[in-house]
């Protein structure tokens, strides 16, 4: 693919430490390519990645998450993403695997991840871990990801119901992420409808994506305390820009306990048609 200055997407994205004053072991990076010299298809790759480890090591286990997905994704022609995705999310947990391997102070570092590969108006995902990717339309929104946690495997066996999550002492256990022993494979699920079963959500992947719809993702720094509707609220009648901000400021308001990353991906409406928030 050939990389392009401008993206033919409403893009913005931001990421904050939070109030605790740790170090942001959050990764992100949005890129526009065409899809080659004879095919100007335009092409957005967006990837969002929550480093796990201290002493630096989660950064640069998300550093490196970021860094080789990105690049295995503008090698591609563009024209296989889920392939892509299997073989650069394997790729990737072996390289941090390894790193971890050899050096001490980063034994048992590691990566969610979460990407959003937009292909004119079709719409492809992957992720590992927690952090989450939205769709908003029609006044609505969707999860489209599902969070690989302990939490979301108790609610899915029917042992807890969530009203009880809040507060759960096993809420921030990870079950799947880039850098453990055995690669995982990409979640390739793509949710439309929270009723979609698995099969269904396999096959909702290069689904097209309809004018003014938004595309959200972001690490559980922000989801962790802002809630669905909290931030369907704050994006209407808002830019990409001032909802992102008002996004992190009500997370750091609550307490601001982790790392907080916004990545905002709109559709266009028709020229002179849409809200507020195709402006910037």
């Amino acid at each position: 693919m050939n990389q392009s200055q401008r993206a033919h997407l409403y893009v913005a994205a931001k990421s904050h430490p939070g109030m605790s004053g740790k170090n942001n072991e959050d990764n992100f990076a949005v890129t526009a390519y065409s899809l080659g010299p004879n095919n100007p298809t335009p092409s957005v790759f967006a990837i969002v990645s929550d480093g796990i480890g201290g002493h630096r090591a989660g950064e640069v286990a998300s550093e490196m998450a970021v860094n080789l997905i990105s690049d295995a994704v503008a090698n591609s022609d563009g024209g296989h993403p889920l392939a892509v995705f299997q073989e650069s999310f394997y790729r990737a947990s072996e390289s941090i695997y390894e790193q971890a391997d050899l050096d001490a102070t980063r034994k048992g570092m590691g990566a969610t991840v979460s990407c959003v590969w937009i292909v004119g108006q079709q719409l492809y995902i992957g992720y590992a871990g927690d952090s989450r990717i939205y769709l908003m339309r029609d006044g609505k929104i969707q999860q489209i990801s599902r969070d690989h946690t302990w939490i979301q495997e108790a609610i899915e066996k029917g042992l807890l119901d969530r009203s009880q999550v809040k507060g759960h002492p096993n809420m921030h256990v990870i079950r799947r992420f880039l850098g453990s022993s055995e690669p995982p494979e990409p979640d390739l699920r793509l949710f439309l409808n929270s009723t979609d079963s698995d099969s269904k959500a396999r096959a909702n992947q290069g689904t097209t994506l309809k004018p003014g719809d938004v595309i959200m993702m972001c690490s559980d720094g922000l989801t962790d305390l802002v809630n669905d509707s909290e931030i369907l609220e704050t994006i209407s009648g808002a830019t990409f820009s001032q909802a992102i901000d008002t996004l992190i400021a009500l997370a750091n308001q609550r307490g601001g306990h982790d790392n907080i990353t916004v990545v905002m991906l709109g559709m266009p409406f028709t020229p002179g048609s849409g809200p507020a928030w195709v402006q910037g």
